[in-house]
């Protein structure tokens, strides 16, 4: 990935889909934890058959992934196109020369179309590279922020526009209502007919409080609205978080919300939905 390019993109469907729109759409969001474990992650994503798929943690050329450009092996393997967007350059994954990233994907059957990220105005400063820390992988030290990756999916026709979401783990909520409000100020220049998926790793119970307030108020959707259930495994300590997902804006009907938890190929569980365009 060329250093000055935040947005890489490439074309592994099967030209045939661009002609086809299906009655349903099945769309998974998942955060796959960098793709550490991405012979289950492809597997899974095979399985389920989704239309689209909106992924946040994904690496590119990090040491700890092997160097494999995730986003590109998953759409390769799956014959989907893909958007990478990068959120932050993993200065300890890898070199000066051979730079490393991390960021959020989409892919699709269908083209994807005006790419691009919000780059959030307010960020947590716990990643920034200090002096007194040594370069080595247990800081995590980072260039970047936190961000939203924005893309149009083209389906025989119809637009569906994909919002991305990584939301701050290292602030408090306000910060991370903070971004929010940035990616549903974006929404607006869309209008209230165009459908529109919000996803990802929200770091925040979105279901109450400001968070929740700000999504009604932009007339979103809750794509799972009572069926919720935890996003994240539980442990001794606590139970799993809800702290991934979905919303729709616009002409379109959701069924079928699922969190896949039978699924241990990440450190969150995938989340899927099947939707109809109206």
């Amino acid at each position: 990935m060329n250093p000055t390019q935040e947005i890489e993109s490439g074309n592994f469907a099967v030209p045939r889909w661009a002609l086809y729109r299906p009655d349903s759409i099945k769309v998974v969001d998942w955060n796959i934890d960098r793709g550490l474990k991405l012979g289950g992650t492809i597997e899974f994503l095979a399985g389920a058959k989704a239309d689209i798929i909106l992924l946040q943690e994904v690496d590119v050329n990090c040491r700890r992934t092997r160097h494999v450009n995730v986003a590109r092996e998953i759409a390769q393997k799956l014959e989907m196109n893909y958007v990478f967007g990068r959120e932050f350059e993993e200065l300890t994954q890898g070199s000066k020369t051979s730079p490393a990233y991390h960021g959020q994907a989409t892919l699709s059957r269908w083209p994807l179309s005006k790419s691009r990220i919000i780059r959030f105005k307010k960020q947590s400063d716990f990643w920034r590279p200090h002096w007194f820390l040594p370069e080595i992988s247990p800081f995590q030290e980072r260039l970047g922020g936190r961000m939203a990756l924005v893309s149009e999916v083209n389906i025989a026709g119809e637009t569906i526009v994909t919002y991305s979401l990584h939301l701050e783990s290292r602030g408090d909520d306000e910060l991370r209502c903070a971004q929010l409000d940035e990616t549903l100020s974006d929404a607006k220049r869309f209008t209230w007919d165009t459908p529109i998926l919000l996803t990802g790793d929200f770091n925040i119970d979105a279901s109450a409080g400001p968070a929740a307030g700000a999504i009604s108020r932009a007339q979103f959707q809750d794509a799972f609205a009572d069926r919720h259930g935890p996003t994240t495994p539980g442990s001794f300590w606590e139970h799993g978080r809800i702290i991934d997902w979905m919303f729709t804006r616009g002409c379109v009907h959701v069924s079928q919300p699922q969190v896949h938890r039978s699924v241990s190929a990440s450190d969150h569980y995938p989340l899927s939905v099947n939707l109809v365009m109206v």
